[in-house]
Parts: C-alpha cells; sequence; structure tokens
C-alpha cells in the first residue's frame, strides 16, 4: 500500500487509540491473566493488528516478559507498530516481531505456540467464510482467543435527531456489501463469530464495549461521524441532499460539545471457562 493511502487511516487509528482503549471490557482481560501459564514469556499472536494499539492497551495488563507476533497486510502499519513497543505491567521488555500476510488465510499452524490470540475492530470487515476460517484456526491453536470493539449495528445520538435512524440503516447496510465478491458481515460479524466458535465445541463470554464520546472529543466525533455519513450516502446516494445540512448541524453540535455519541460494540474471549 502507497504511503499516502496508509497515513490517513494511520492517523485515524492514532485519533481512536483513545476511546478503544476506554471502552475494552476489562473483567475479559483479568479472565484470561488467570488462565496463562506462569515462569516463561508469554505468547501473542494480534491478528489484523495495524499499528499495534491491542499491544499497548493489552501488554500493560498482562505479566511480562512478553513476545507478541502482528499480522497486517499493511507495511506501514507494521513499520510503525515497531516504532513504539509497549511493556508488561511489571515493566519487562516486549518484543514485537511482525508478519505482513492475509490473516483469512491462517491456519491452527501460523498460530502454534501462541499462549493467546487477539484482534480488535476487525471481525465487522470479513466474510462468514473468513470469520469461520479465522475460527477453525483458533480453535486449532488451542489457546483463548479475545477480539474487541466489533460494530454492532447500535449508535445512538443525543440530542436525536429525525434522520438518525435512516443514516443508521444505510451505514449497516454499507457494511454488509458485497467487495470483490466477498459478502461482509459488518454488523452481523460478532454474533456470527460467537457462534462458529460454540459450533466447535468453544465455549465464549461477551460483553458490551460501546464508545461513549461527548464533549472534548469533539476531533473524533467529527471524523467519526463524516466516515458514517460518507458510507451511508455511498449506499444510498439519493440521501446526499438531505444529508448535507444534518452533517452541517451535527458537526456545529460537536464543535460546541453538545453532541454525544454511543457507538455500540462486542468484546469476545473464547476458550476460557
Amino acid at each position: 500500500m502507497t504511503t499516502h493511502v496508509t497515513d490517513p487511516f494511520a492517523d485515524w487509528l492514532a485519533l481512536r487509540e483513545p476511546a478503544d482503549a476506554a471502552a475494552r471490557a476489562d473483567d475479559l482481560v483479568d479472565r484470561v491473566r488467570a488462565r496463562l501459564a506462569a515462569g516463561r514469556p508469554l505468547v501473542v499472536h494480534d491478528l489484523g493488528s495495524g499499528t499495534g494499539s491491542m499491544a499497548r492497551w493489552l501488554a500493560p495488563r498482562l505479566p511480562g516478559p512478553q513476545h507478541w507476533v502482528l499480522y497486517d497486510r499493511d507495511p506501514g502499519l507494521l513499520d510503525r507498530a515497531l516504532a513504539a513497543p509497549p511493556r508488561a505491567a511489571d515493566g519487562s521488555p516486549v518484543r514485537v516481531e511482525t508478519r505482513r500476510t492475509d490473516i483469512t488465510r491462517l491456519t491452527a499452524a501460523d498460530l502454534a505456540g501462541a499462549d493467546l490470540v487477539t484482534a480488535s475492530a476487525l471481525l465487522d470487515m470479513l466474510s462468514a467464510e473468513e470469520i469461520e476460517a479465522i475460527v477453525t484456526a483458533c480453535v486449532g491453536a488451542g489457546r483463548p482467543t479475545l477480539f474487541t470493539l466489533s460494530v454492532i449495528g447500535r449508535v445512538r445520538l443525543d440530542p436525536p435527531d429525525e434522520l438518525d435512524a435512516e443514516v443508521a440503516a444505510a451505514f449497516d447496510a454499507h457494511q454488509r456489501r458485497t467487495v470483490d465478491g466477498r459478502r461482509l458481515l459488518g454488523p452481523d460479524a460478532a454474533a456470527a463469530t460467537v457462534a462458529a466458535f460454540r459450533r466447535h465445541g468453544v465455549p465464549v463470554a461477551v460483553r458490551s464495549s460501546p464508545w461513549r464520546l461527548g464533549a472534548g472529543q469533539d476531533a473524533l466525533i467529527a471524523e467519526w461521524f463524516t466516515g458514517w455519513c460518507d458510507a451511508a450516502v455511498e449506499q444510498r446516494p439519493e440521501l446526499a441532499a438531505r444529508i448535507t445540512g444534518y452533517a452541517r448541524r451535527r458537526l456545529a453540535e460537536a464543535a460546541a460539545g453538545r453532541l454525544t455519541v454511543t457507538v455500540g460494540h462486542d468484546d469476545l474471549l473464547a476458550g476460557v471457562e
């Protein structure tokens, strides 16, 4: 991927990272920590790692030393992840290794040796077949799997506006679009992942992990809201004229600190009783 494409996406990941960190379900980490073996370096494989935000959030919550293996298709994002390695809870070093690959082609052999498999903000960008392949690989590895921040199609803006529901429905339809023959699951992905693990006989715990955005987060609200509207218009071009004024009102409310946004996500922990 070229630099001019990578940089804006990396900037978006950096902008959302604090909100992601605040939203993830800490109690699932407590359950993971109780399951991990002691006395040797902890190995974590992170799928679709981007710039490494999951490692920066989770590594300080786990004992060290640690070895993280980050998977992504974008070498620019992986380079950024290497540039800012996290540290473990006890201050131990965290070794970071990157692998440029298509995560939907991973097998249990690729994940061999992992103590934990993770991903963040990933599942809603996958098809049913790709989720089944990833779940099969994780189950074959036989280790706990923590997938966080999967969009579930619940958005609430306050104060409400009559266009909110229509834009939300168009956005959800856009997330379920077909791309290069792949029908994306979008907001249905978290439930599909839970079902896939359970078909394999693996227990799954689910926790709500919504973004709660308000005053002081106007830059994130504006970037999220603009992308939300753009996707809705791409899905339903006839909305374009009506969204212009709506977007102007909403962005003004955000800039003035009068708009709050709740974006629903689910966190999943599989393989831990």
